[in-house]
């Protein structure tokens, strides 16, 4: 099994969470994380919705690795079912 990096998918305001991919092989796997947990993992309060982009791309690789630990898991939610990366996910 390889999960690798995907691409960005842009910033959901509504939802207030970042949608990106991870790819599994050869299958794209959406996956979102929270707004409250990418301030959470830099340090941040309430970063404005321009700069989402730009503060993903510097947690990246924080963020990746917590989505192929939940892919490893199993721990799929939604439909289709994707990876859904919260606050408590990087809690110790």
């Amino acid at each position: 099994m390889s999960f690798t990096s995907g691409n960005f998918r842009g910033y959901d305001e509504d939802r207030s969470v970042v949608l990106f991919s991870m790819i599994n092989d050869l299958t794209e796997v959406p996956c979102a994380i929270s707004s409250d947990a990418m301030d959470f993992l830099d340090g941040a309060k309430r970063t404005p919705p321009a700069q989402r982009e730009q503060q993903f791309m510097r947690l990246r690789e924080s963020i990746e690795r917590c989505a192929e630990r939940k892919f490893a898991n199993a721990e799929m939610e939604g439909r289709p079912p994707g990876i859904i990366l919260r606050r408590l996910d990087f809690r110790g």
